[in-house]
């Protein structure tokens, strides 16, 4: 109990202390205070948003002071950046332009290497053996011709081989013929062959063909054929088509194998051997 003095120097009596009923000094209650945040906070959400001007401040033009942008407005309106800002000035631009340039050719080239399709080659290896039968009463030679196509794939990809076709031809007369559809496949980066028989018949157009080949005093009796291969290949989106053309010298006489694959003929002055590709 006592008096305040005030500035003016009147005395104004001090009004004694009291505690508030129902709490005890030292002690607070943390539940009611805990209420009361909560409503300080809801009351601070609904308070609205006001704008205090003061004598050297306007009012923002835009939202006219109330803190929201029309929703009309939000496509009209530009924002300004400073220029010193950091985003206006991003670091090593040209490094990771560079990089990315770089990159993207790498990649470009590496795809283009491995998955650019290759030619498969294909290698007439000549004829590996040939069984020989005589027709005695209607004067033909019948012949199994066994010849051997080698594959080379120098793609990084699986090659299929759908067909393979065979044409044998004799003084431009065609005696036999072969069609191949067993698919075979040719493993990336290989080597693989096929083997196939052609059944040949000589004797209804060239009756002296019988009479040569039939005469027990010639040791050798070698005839010139003419093969025509055709074989089809397949791989990712692309078919490819290959021609072999060759002449072969064989014994009418006999049976006769040829234990290396390799082309054991020879080809006459007037013979020839080709390979064509064709795609489709």
């Amino acid at each position: 109990m006592g008096t305040r003095w005030s500035r003016s120097g009147s005395s104004l009596p001090l009004l004694p202390e009291t505690k508030p009923e129902g709490r005890l000094a030292g002690h607070r209650e943390p539940d009611n205070d805990s209420l009361d945040g909560l409503d300080r906070r809801e009351d601070i959400a609904q308070f609205p948003y006001v704008e205090f001007t003061g004598r050297d401040s306007i009012t923002c033009p835009t939202c006219q002071g109330t803190g929201r942008i029309p929703s009309e407005q939000v496509n009209e309106l530009v924002a300004l950046i400073p220029y010193s800002d950091q985003r206006l000035q991003p670091q090593r631009t040209k490094l990771y332009v560079v990089l990315s340039v770089v990159v993207c050719l790498l990649a470009s080239i590496l795809v283009a290497f491995f998955l650019f399709p290759r030619s498969v080659v294909v290698v007439d290896a000549g004829i590996r053996s040939v069984t020989v039968h005589f027709d005695h009463t209607n004067k033909k030679v019948l012949m199994n011709m066994t010849s051997t196509l080698n594959f080379s794939n120098p793609n990084f990809f699986t090659v299929l081989v759908q067909s393979v076709s065979c044409q044998v031809l004799y003084m431009k007369t065609v005696v036999g013929t072969r069609q191949l559809d067993n698919p075979t496949t040719i493993q990336p980066l290989s080597h693989s062959q096929v083997n196939y028989t052609v059944s040949v018949e000589i004797g209804s157009n060239a009756p002296y063909v019988y009479a040569f080949c039939t005469i027990p005093r010639i040791k050798v009796h070698n005839i010139v054929i003419f093969m025509q291969t055709s074989v089809k290949t397949s791989y990712m989106v692309r078919t490819s088509q290959n021609s072999l053309e060759d002449y072969h010298y064989i014994d009418c006489g006999s049976n006769t194998t040829h234990p290396a694959l390799t082309s054991s003929t020879t080809t006459p002055p007037s013979g020839r051997k080709q390979q064509k590709n064709f795609f489709d």
